[in-house]
């Protein structure tokens, strides 16, 4: 069933497919119409769920929490300064290896205040341990959704879907509703190997110390650093677990193939401009109008940025003779963030393209095509091979 409607409604109506059970939120622009729309799909009927409003976003993490360890199929949603404030339980959400899904409309974060786009909020929570998937558009949004509650409950890590504030979530676009019977064939219940229970009292995430130990059965259980180690490899093992989700994603419902990057016009490139979320599609008509042009460039959009899926972005870029990082985020006092991963990531190739980082469109400035056109025509000509990042739209 297609439907016409925003980002928020597409990313609420994967939620309401997924037949989560808990939602706990507490509204902020421009998520807010995101769990509106869930409290309206509880207080219908369409949605058997409990919807719990709470006074902070540090307490809506904290309730999805309690309910995933009762066995729950979680979610909240948030975006800017209220995802800084749950980084404490972001921390403990993971390490407790809880299969909770949250939504993120990206915003920049203040002070000084902004309530426009760009990709500052979600991209400095990029080392917490979450799983971190991005959707272009609103038919990825709500896919993306649903596949996340399928990743987090299979390798037992939370995951965020992160769009682009009003440039995706206020913004009206035709997407497919999937048959909520192909979605339950897809989503199998959420069955935890290990919840509270009343009738089987046990303690959950004690005090851990620093080295292996044996437990009440004699097992000997790992320490602090095992815990750690084992997040880790579970992380990167994950790459290839929701490699394998998209395809059964894409036999069942016809859409997918691209789950770790989205290339486009990339086959003969020599030069791809890489980048995250929506301005991924904005670049095409960049890339359609140099083509024209004759010169031979492509664009690729992230989807999976954590884990970073370093041996999807050598295959990709290796051979290129330049890749140019755009993006709407910036690590303070080195250079943006996607940048740096994707330098670590060719740094072992034998063959390096020239790169070259510009960030742009922070607090909402406005990219314009024109911008991206000097910009990707000034790197393809060798002139913005440096480390230090240039910037668009910047105006001293």
């Amino acid at each position: 069933m297609y439907m016409i409607e925003s980002g928020n409604v597409a990313a609420a109506t994967g939620v309401q497919l997924a037949r989560t059970q808990v939602i706990a939120a507490y509204p902020i622009t421009p998520q807010t119409p995101l769990t509106e729309k869930l409290s309206e799909f509880v207080e219908s009927g369409v949605l058997d769920a409990q919807y719990i409003p709470v006074e902070s976003e540090h307490s809506a993490m904290a309730v999805c929490i309690a309910a995933s360890t009762a066995g729950a199929r979680a979610f909240t949603a948030t975006s800017a300064n209220g995802l800084l404030y749950m980084h404490e339980q972001l921390h403990w959400a993971v390490g407790a290896r809880l299969p909770l899904v949250m939504c993120v409309a990206n915003r920049g974060v203040g002070a000084p205040w902004t309530v426009w786009n760009d990709q500052q909020d979600s991209m400095s929570q990029r080392d917490v341990g979450w799983i971190q998937l991005y959707a272009n558009d609103h038919q990825q949004i709500i896919d993306t959704t649903i596949k996340a509650f399928r990743l987090a409950q299979t390798v037992s890590i939370p995951v965020m879907v992160c769009y682009d504030g009003y440039l995706l979530s206020h913004t009206y676009m035709p997407f497919d509703k999937p048959d909520q019977e192909k979605v339950d064939a897809f989503l199998p219940p959420f069955t935890p190997r290990h919840f509270l229970d009343p009738e089987d009292p046990g303690n959950f995430n004690t005090v851990t110390l620093p080295d292996i130990r044996p437990g009440v059965d004699g097992t000997i259980e790992p320490g602090y650093m095992e815990i750690r180690h084992n997040l880790h490899q579970e992380l990167r093992e994950a790459i290839e677990v929701y490699q394998e989700i998209d395809r059964e994603y894409q036999e069942q419902f016809g859409r997918g193939g691209t789950p770790l990057v989205e290339e486009y016009r990339c086959d003969d490139a020599d030069y791809v401009a890489v980048c995250i979320g929506s301005l991924s599609y904005q670049f095409r008509d960049v890339i359609d109008l140099m083509r024209e042009k004759g010169a031979k460039v492509g664009v690729m959009g992230i989807q999976m940025y954590r884990p970073f899926p370093d041996q999807a972005i050598v295959a990709a870029l290796a051979d290129r003779k330049g890749v140019i990082v755009f993006e709407k985020a910036l690590s303070y006092g080195n250079q943006g963030p996607l940048y740096g991963d994707i330098k670590s990531a060719l740094y072992s190739c034998e063959k390096k393209p020239a790169l070259s980082n510009y960030i742009l469109g922070l607090g909402g400035r406005e990219i314009k095509t024109s911008q991206l056109i000097d910009a990707l025509t000034e790197a393809c000509a060798g002139q913005a091979a440096e480390d230090a990042p240039r910037w668009i739209g910047l105006k001293l």
